[in-house]
């Protein structure tokens, strides 16, 4: 069983997918009008885990992130800098791939576009105006009523009457009540717009979401995440758009990753306080230090950034590894000889893993282990189908496993309860995960001859072995 701490409700709940075996899961992205920042790879990294554990555990993962490519900020900046709006969004999204792939995490199966998914914004927009939930201001603006929708409030925890207290009306502004937010906003001259009922124009940002969402994960789906700085007003608007136009519940779990700060204030572009990724990439030997320093507290929490704070993550990181690698060694204990770390007898750890190096981690881990949780937090399990050409020999083993010879093999070598079950776990990891990026068994170079290195069982399965192509 999985629990996950819901947002929504503030508790731990079981994670119960909505079909069976798979989960529909949507983190919003990144604005690209500047370069990815260190709280940007907070929230990518801390979603990373959680889609690679989900993994790890079985599951079928259907993960879309989003890029906004048009706002105010781009529009500002692409004039700042005298670059077209398409110009400076490609430079920062080719940078932001870079910055994310150096950390690890993995692309999205998905990753729309804001620009791409105009049409469905509107065709939203549509549904809501025609519900009575939302209304063309005197501006040419399309507003979203907040008094309309009653749960309003629920994720933040905030109630509408404290909400009107605080809030700040413009004498020019057109809204029927200070809570309505834009849904589309009418084009001023100079700026990108498009064709809509409501005149020329372009969506408002909460309205991306909602639209995207509902195209690749359908109007109900199972885990809906991003930083805490989104919970309130982005993804309550997003919640008030998407059931009032479905009539379904929209995410069934929500998870927030804290801020990342700086002397204890947020880290953010608008208050230019902030780190980009590639500045703290050269400050550390090894971009995996800068995913230790993430993944080693409580991704709810806050998080102060410092380059005192990467020297110890870098330190701990060190540690951990040379932990993992006396794992491995443990082949080394008697067979009856249980490891400190992942407690499992010498013939089990020896099949299951060795460590050479920071960037050159292999496994088949079991769950719940030490090392298991160390390669998933540190992004070292993928799916088989992102193995490379060049790692044949991974691809090879996994045949011979999810074939049966190993397993046999081992049960007759070791006809114990134990052995049945280490059998049917190498199995399960071949057949469902097929981990690894380099090496498998100890001193076995990439798509080279594979060996068992401590006196048989994997040797005597492989030397009758059939080429698998």
């Amino acid at each position: 069983m999985i629990r996950i701490h819901n947002s929504m409700t503030g508790d731990k709940q079981e994670l119960k997918p909505l079909t069976p075996g798979c989960i529909g899961m949507y983190v919003c992205g990144d604005t690209v009008y500047d370069l990815s920042h260190m709280g940007h790879a907070r929230s990518k990294i801390a979603f990373d885990v959680v889609r690679r554990y989900l993994v790890y555990r079985g599951y079928e993962i259907n993960f879309v992130r989003n890029i906004t490519d048009i706002d105010d900020k781009i529009i500002r900046r692409a004039a700042e800098t005298q670059q077209s709006i398409g110009e400076l969004t490609a430079h920062n999204i080719a940078a932001m791939h870079r910055d994310y792939d150096a950390l690890g995490i993995l692309r999205p199966d998905h990753e729309p576009r804001a620009t791409d998914y105009v049409q469905q914004m509107i065709d939203l927009t549509q549904k809501l105006i025609e519900k009575g939930y939302a209304y063309v201001a005197d501006n040419a603006d399309v507003m979203y009523s907040v008094a309309r929708f009653a749960p309003y409030g629920r994720l933040s925890g905030r109630r509408l009457g404290d909400l009107r207290a605080g809030a700040r009306v413009d004498i020019d502004e057109a809204k029927r009540d200070p809570l309505d937010f834009v849904l589309w906003k009418h084009s001023k001259p100079g700026e990108p717009a498009w064709p809509s009922p409501w005149g020329s124009g372009r969506p408002g940002w909460h309205i991306e979401c909602s639209a995207m969402a509902e195209v690749f994960l359908g109007t109900r789906f199972d885990i809906h995440g991003g930083g805490l700085d989104l919970k309130f007003p982005h993804h309550e608007n997003e919640i008030a758009q998407s059931c009032a136009a479905s009539g379904d519940s929209f995410a069934q779990v929500w998870m927030h990753n804290g801020f990342v700060t700086i002397d204890d204030e947020k880290m953010s572009k608008s208050l230019g306080n902030f780190f980009t990724i590639r500045e703290a990439l050269k400050v550390v030997r090894d971009p995996e230090v800068i995913r230790y320093f993430f993944v080693s507290s409580h991704y709810r929490g806050p998080l102060n950034y410092s380059l005192q704070q990467l020297d110890q993550a870098d330190a701990a990181l060190t540690g951990a590894l040379e932990s993992v690698v006396r794992c491995a060694r443990c082949r080394m204990l008697t067979e009856d000889e249980h490891c400190y770390i992942c407690a499992s007898t010498e013939r089990d750890a020896a099949l299951l893993c060795v460590v050479e190096s920071p960037s050159d981690v292999v496994a088949i881990e079991q769950s719940g282990s030490y090392r298991g949780r160390y390669f998933v937090l540190m992004g070292h399990l993928s799916p088989l189908d992102r193995i490379g050409p060049d790692e044949l020999g991974v691809r090879e083993l996994a045949a011979i496993l999810a074939e049966g010879t190993v397993r046999e093999l081992i049960v007759a070598t070791n006809p114990t309860v134990e052995g049945e079950a280490t059998a049917h776990f190498l199995g399960e990891v071949a057949s469902k995960l097929g981990v690894c990026a380099s090496r498998i068994a100890h001193g076995v170079p990439m798509g080279g001859e594979l060996e068992y290195v401590d006196g048989g069982t994997l040797a005597h399965a492989l030397s009758g072995r059939r080429s698998f192509s």
